[in-house]
């Protein structure tokens, strides 16, 4: 692209220069052609040196990153980035999906023990925890199905739909560790077959020099970086989802201690 454009400017350059020094020919008899191509060629050269003296751009990382990536081959480098795409559109459901099963359990708990003392307290603690949004306010709304059945009843209730609630919000996680462990394995591979295609270059050039096998090498090695890259980004997100997972089970679990204390209370009047 800038030799195109030097090539542009030198003949612009050059049409300009030629307009001009015609106009002078024009005023001036004693302008030869010879003149004329001299400063010609002078002007251009002056150009040319200006072009070649002017420094580079240098490139952004993600220019670097989209080269790179580019010079790993599409055979691996593909595989790996669709571990990439397929890890953090998981990440990315699983983080929004914990994100709106947050409550806001002392709230919740004070509601439904609001609502308890009344005449009607259980219709309207079922109606709180219905409309309420999350996985704790569903656990609290099964046991008060259950609340005219006893307190084991509701406390049984409690348990088994809790271990549902838990197994859904580690779902999809599995598959998060999956392309962590595949993204670099994947990178692995394809430098193993780097390098047994530089070891065929060596057999076929007949000669062990750097130049025949720096290219092989140089491509096989750029899997292995960018499979470790994918998997430290997906062990990130992988790390943060669980912290999350364990965060709301753990507020499951003591705002359910709470909940049946508010039970007990309430059962025995």
């Amino acid at each position: 692209m800038k030799k195109i454009i030097a090539l542009l400017t030198i003949a612009g350059v050059m049409t300009f220069g030629t307009s001009t020094i015609m106009f002078a020919q024009d005023a001036d008899p004693d302008i030869t052609a010879a003149d004329t191509t001299a400063v010609v060629e002078e002007v251009a050269a002056e150009e040319t040196v200006e072009m070649q003296a002017a420094p580079e751009k240098p490139q952004t990382f993600h220019e670097v990153l989209k080269e790179k990536f580019i010079e790993g081959g599409p055979e691996f480098m593909g595989i790996v980035l669709l571990t990439l795409i397929f890890g953090l559109a998981i990440s990315i459901e699983r983080i929004i999906y914990l994100t709106l099963s947050t409550t806001n359990t002392k709230k919740l708990l004070s509601s439904i023990e609001s609502a308890l003392e009344s005449d009607d307290g259980v219709d309207k603690a079922k109606e709180i925890c219905r409309t309420t949004r999350g996985p704790v306010a569903s656990i609290f709304y099964q046991g008060l199905m259950r609340y005219d059945s006893g307190v084991e009843e509701v406390e049984k209730s409690i348990v088994s739909y809790g271990s549902v609630i838990t197994g859904r919000l580690e779902s999809g996680v599995s598959w998060i560790s999956l392309f962590i462990a595949l993204a670099p394995m994947l990178g692995f591979m394809g430098t193993v077959i780097g390098m047994i295609q530089a070891f065929d270059d060596i057999a076929a050039a007949g000669d062990i020099s750097p130049v025949v096998v720096a290219t092989g090498i140089k491509v096989a090695l750029l899997t292995t970086v960018f499979g470790l890259i994918v998997a430290v980004i997906l062990q990130i997100f992988y790390n943060y989802i669980i912290s999350k997972i364990d965060n709301l089970v753990n507020d499951m679990e003591d705002s359910t201690i709470t909940f049946m204390d508010i039970i007990n209370k309430y059962a025995k009047k």
